[in-house]
């Protein structure tokens, strides 16, 4: 491998000395085309590649060949130049075979890695870089065929070799971080890892469970050895650890021997080392292979002793796997144990339901945790007794079960593996709640609605929510049942807000109903709750004519002036767009927003300084709509509106929208008031009118 690497040195500085030399064969003065003519000379003799041997390469050679290459001294510079070509095209068609059959070899090696021939992958990579040394994917892909051969060294050398064919070779980076990982030497992994994001930082979220897996593999490692020096010196619990282990190995005993032996052991392992020493002398082993706790676990036996037997395993294991990741997946890779912790979330007893809750806490409040959990219980059955959970009146655990469900709904993997099931297991049950909410269970439902709206991040859960009709006539009762109760109205309308974005004939079967309830909501106490009920408004009224009718009537353009005057850019936004919606579709809107704004001053300061182009646009089409009133023009005489529109229309805004409301509400002002055109003459208006032409078919 050090002869590779002296090899591509050896390359990239003959590159060098080419590039100088041909430089100075086109230098003006003629001693400088002399010397490098003569240096090109006996660099040509010498460039034919030498056999690499460890002897004395020092011979007499007794048959000198001839050296024609010496009359080229004589020879002038272009005839030089033309050699240097022929030999530049020679070198160049031999090249191309060569790298043909490095390709070849290439492809042959990653059909052997793909059958899992890592032996085979590594030979025909090796092969491939006997013809050309300097393609780089051979170094990586042969990188990454050693490290399946545990080769780490090795495959740590191709990948250096890679980055001096590619210094920004992340591929090169990334299977040097993993080798490096492999061998313990893990700041060396981090700076590997840290240096993909530098070159790419979209490769962020990539690069940090590479980090996240360094920190686990460290963090294991210190635990374990911190454990068994602090055991040899006969510090911790320790000992009273592995005698309790012991205690386990005596079969037939009652379940409450047993029991107490557990309760024991979760008072014992409240501290990191014994936790550890728990886990390396097979504790979860030692434990899931009790004959007696397996049956407890698996609700085979049901008297009042078993079910306390369960409830102490299922306790220890939640002491055991707080705070230590490693415990965690060791706990997971027990099948006895993956299948109980879910199939105990309904346990009639009272105590196993609460252990076996808390203990999916645990894993539920970490991502790793809720990586383990996810890739190792069986998901659509884990839902379907969390959201059972959720509907008993036991409010602890209907809480418990609700967090639970709202942390994994963060996790990508945990909604895919819900599409196929969503309704049944979770549309169900969850309209049933919707459409019985008390001040009982308000909080938990409050929970699941975010939990809900976690899930609908996943476009195909988001589309079957914004569907179903179930779901939209949930939403409309709970809307008027729970008006007062901010902690659930608030996320409620959050979530109706992000499944309205969804094009579905469902929610214009229920827009009045909708509108109804968010007219009531206006004058809710809480300004949080009024913004979210001004938003739902503005997705659900372009639905529907009926709703935007009864919006007008139920005093929305009034609310939405008074909105405008002094509220958030999240309120200004859902405000304008509802304003815009309801002057566009009634004569009687534009004329109740003229005649309590004569001069429209509030649709003239969204021009002037809002910085959202959205925002500008829809006051611009807003303005647009007002000026179809009669004498509308002739009261923002003396006004900045020509100004204001023109700034717009003139191209400063990005998006073509912006341009284009801006440019109809100029030509539509000007109309209705000629005594603008002054004003646009003045400010050269005429020529960034008919720029905009283009953008609005214009119909005077």
């Amino acid at each position: 491998m050090t002869d590779t690497l002296e090899d591509m040195e050896s390359f990239l500085k003959n590159v060098d000395k080419i590039s100088e030399l041909v430089k100075d064969l086109k230098s003006p003065d003629v001693d400088v085309q002399q010397r490098a003519i003569e240096t090109a000379d006996c660099y040509i003799t010498a460039l034919e590649e030498p056999c690499r041997t460890k002897v004395n390469k020092t011979t007499i050679n007794t048959s000198p060949s001839p050296q024609p290459s010496l009359e080229l001294q004589n020879d002038s510079p272009e005839t030089f130049m033309k050699n240097m070509e022929r030999d530049a095209e020679d070198r160049r068609v031999r090249r191309n075979e060569k790298a043909k059959k490095a390709t070849e070899c290439k492809d042959e090696g990653n059909e052997a890695y793909a059958r899992e021939d890592y032996d085979t992958a590594v030979k025909r990579y090796s092969d491939g870089l006997a013809e050309l040394r300097d393609l780089q994917p051979l170094y990586t892909n042969r990188a990454q065929a050693y490290i399946k051969l545990g080769r780490y060294k090795e495959a740590i050398s191709d990948c250096e070799l890679a980055l001096k064919c590619d210094e920004k070779c992340i591929k090169a980076y990334l299977h040097m971080g993993k080798a490096y990982r492999a061998v313990k030497k893990y700041k060396e992994s981090r700076n590997c890892f840290e240096k993909i994001v530098e070159i790419d930082p979209l490769k962020e979220k990539m690069v940090k469970e590479y980090l996240d897996q360094i920190d686990l593999e460290e963090g294991r490692e210190n635990q374990e050895t911190n454990a068994r020096q602090e055991f040899v010196n006969g510090e911790g619990n320790g000992p009273r650890v592995l005698q309790l282990l012991e205690s386990f190995s005596r079969p037939g005993q009652i379940p409450l021997y047993y029991s107490g032996g557990l309760e024991l052991l979760s008072q014992a392992v409240t501290d990191c080392t014994a936790r550890t020493l728990f886990r390396l002398n097979n504790g979860f082993s030692v434990i899931s292979s009790n004959d007696t706790v397996r049956s407890c676990l698996l609700r085979e036996t049901k008297d009042a002793e078993s079910q306390e037997l369960c409830a102490s395993a299922l306790r220890l294991w939640r002491v055991l796997c707080c705070g230590n990741d490693e415990n965690q997946k060791m706990l997971m890779t027990f099948p006895l144990n993956r299948r109980s912790i879910v199939l105990l979330i309904t346990s009639e007893h009272v105590a196993v339901q609460h252990e076996c809750l808390a203990l999916l806490r645990v894993y539920s409040r970490s991502p790793h945790g809720r990586r383990l959990a996810i890739d190792s219980l069986n998901v659509p059955r884990l839902v379907r007794n969390l959201m059972a959970c959720v509907s008993k009146p036991e409010r602890q655990q209907q809480n418990t079960a609700a967090d639970i469900l709202e942390d994994f709904a963060a996790e990508n993997k945990f909604r895919i593996q819900l599409r196929d099931v969503l309704t049944n297991l979770v549309i169900v049950p969850f309209t049933a709640l919707l459409r019985n909410i008390s001040a009982f269970n308000r909080h938990v439902v409050a929970t699941l609605i975010s939990a809900i709206g976690g899930l609908a991040r996943d476009d195909v859960i988001c589309h079957s929510l914004a569907h179903d009709p179930e779901c939209w006539k949930a939403f409309v009762v709970a809307m008027r049942q729970s008006s007062e109760y901010k902690e659930l109205i608030y996320p409620m309308l959050g979530l109706i807000i992000n499944l309205s974005a969804v094009s579905s004939p469902i929610i214009q079967e229920h827009a009045v109903s909708l509108c109804n309830c968010c007219l009531g909501l206006l004058r809710h106490r809480d300004g949080g709750v009024i913004t979210r009920a001004t938003g739902v408004l503005s997705s659900v009224l372009p639905r529907s004519p009926e709703a935007v009718q009864q919006a007008i009537e139920g005093g929305a353009i009034r609310t939405m002036r008074l909105m405008l005057k002094g509220t958030g850019p999240t309120a200004t936004k859902y405000a304008i767009k509802t304003l815009t919606l309801c002057t566009a579709a009634s004569h009687v809107a534009r004329e109740e927003l003229l005649k309590s704004d004569k001069k429209l001053s509030v649709l003239r300061h969204l021009l002037a300084s809002s910085g959202d182009e959205m925002v500008t646009g829809n006051a611009a089409l807003c303005l647009a709509h007002c000026l179809d009133l009669e004498g509308t023009g002739s009261s923002l005489l003396g006004t900045d509106i020509v100004p204001l529109l023109l700034r717009h229309a003139a191209g400063g805004a990005k998006r073509t929208a912006v341009r284009q409301n801006a440019a109809i509400a100029l030509g539509k002002l000007c109309r209705s008031e000629p005594r603008h055109m002054n004003k646009l003459r003045e400010l050269h208006g005429l020529e960034i009118l008919h720029s905009c032409m283009k953008l609005i078919a214009w119909t005077p």
